[in-house]
């Protein structure tokens, strides 16, 4: 087990007679989860493409299952499509209690790797504004990678600091997701090697940076607007006292109590413990800000986000009625790269990794479509390819696929699209981004 004995005493008095179980459970194996796209892929198709790596549903995400230890669904084909996302189960539970609606704005502060982003997005349905932020440049170069895998629309991906960002969005959003830095003790099963890392003093240190985000994510949300505050840490320091020493300096706040399947939470805070949950360890909590009010977002305004005429031509002849079909009200002429968002914010001297969905380019009289177009949950309607799964891994490697037909294609394996190719010649030479080819 070679649990830290400073956190074996903690625990036996933060759990009483329940410690044999809880350490009982570091002997068992961490649970595994996976959820599925809706919008890409059906439930039915879902199963049958992963059979008996999938055993019970987890009961508080609709899309989620557990995952057994030996699946290579990370390595699938259809994984890279973003016909589903590896994440753990209890780590869904935070946007589950946000509950985000389309065409709400939301934020999520501390995004990176993108589980709880993606998660959020689908949810939305690509509608209204998820902006996701990651102050690692690293980190976020990942989190935008995973929204565009995923066919999120409606994103917009920043590097940046909480303070900063409080500049921008104040009192901009209906529901922010704070799932802060902790000392990771939830982590200790599925993580071994986080142990010898963890010190008594380091939940200390974790709360004075959570409690700063935190007082940073008060001032972007409206009056009536709700927030969760999730860690991946069993700590009382970094969760309940966090969340308590945040009423006292804004009793504008409020604890919600929450309830979804298996899960109760008549305070509005949870800690899920593995010797309870199917899941590793982690702590939610859901507050709402006093009031009522409206998201106060500065838009750019269509004008000044629209691309000149001769690029918006060439986008709709590349693919009739895309504009409606993707419902935005601004396209924004970035350089060369034509990108899409339902709502475009005035995001000032703030410098975006991505701007909503990036639709192509316009090269002289040809537009050449994005990758994330054809990865969107809301691809275009132009022709389609069929791979075998054979074809699928040569083309996800890069090379080129016997076809028929002429111009920009989808290829697609199992009716999930992967990416464009071009026909020409009975050939189709393939457009897949040379960083993603394995």
């Amino acid at each position: 087990m070679n649990l830290p004995q400073a956190f074996i005493d903690r625990m036996a008095a933060q759990l009483g007679n329940e410690l044999p179980a809880f350490l009982s459970s570091y002997d068992e194996p961490y649970a595994r989860g996976i959820r599925f796209n809706p919008f890409k892929i059906t439930k039915e198709a879902f199963e049958a493409v992963l059979g008996s790596d999938l055993q019970a549903c987890v009961p508080w995400e609709p899309t989620g299952r557990y995952l057994s230890l030996e699946s290579r669904a990370g390595a699938s084909v259809l994984h890279e499509a973003g016909a589903w996302y590896l994440q753990e189960p209890s780590a869904m539970i935070p946007a589950a209690v946000l509950a985000p609606e389309p065409g709400e704005h939301v934020l999520d502060l501390c995004a990176a790797p993108g589980g709880k982003s993606t998660q959020l997005g689908l949810r939305m349905a690509g509608k209204g504004l998820l902006v996701c932020n990651e102050p690692v440049p690293d980190r976020a170069r990942i989190l935008s990678r995973n929204i565009e895998r995923m066919g999120i629309p409606n994103a917009l991906v920043v590097n940046e600091y909480p303070d900063k960002l409080a500049r921008v969005f104040e009192g901009s959003f209906d529901a922010i997701q704070v799932d802060a830095p902790c000392s990771g003790e939830g982590m200790f099963r599925r993580h071994p090697e986080t142990r010898g890392e963890w010190t008594p003093e380091a939940p200390a240190g974790c709360a004075k940076r959570q409690a700063e985000i935190l007082d940073s994510a008060a001032g972007m949300l409206r009056s009536g607007g709700r927030m969760v505050y999730s860690t991946c840490t069993l700590n009382p320091i970094e969760n309940e006292e966090t969340v308590n020493a945040f009423l006292q300096r804004h009793p504008e706040f409020v604890l919600v109590p929450f309830v979804l399947p298996e899960l109760s939470a008549p305070d509005g805070m949870l800690t899920i413990y593995p010797h309870r949950v199917r899941g590793e360890g982690h702590f939610v909590a859901l507050l709402k800000k006093r009031g009522e009010g409206k998201p106060t977002l500065r838009s750019f305004g269509n004008r000044t986000c629209m691309p000149d005429k001769a690029s918006k031509a060439l986008l709709n002849g590349f693919a009739a009625g895309l504009e409606a079909n993707l419902a935005f009200t601004s396209v924004r002429n970035s350089e060369t790269l034509l990108c899409c968002l339902p709502e475009a914010p005035d995001w000032g001297r703030l410098n975006p990794l991505r701007r909503g969905l990036h639709l192509g380019q316009a090269k002289g009289k040809i537009f050449v479509p994005d990758h994330a177009l054809a990865v969107s949950i809301c691809p275009p309607d132009v022709p389609r390819i069929a791979l075998t799964e054979e074809q699928a891994r040569q083309y996800q490697s890069g090379q080129t696929i016997p076809a028929d037909g002429k111009g920009w294609v989808l290829a697609c394996y199992e009716g999930v699209a992967l990416g464009w190719g071009k026909v020409s010649d009975g050939v189709m030479k393939n457009h897949y981004p040379k960083g993603l080819r394995r």
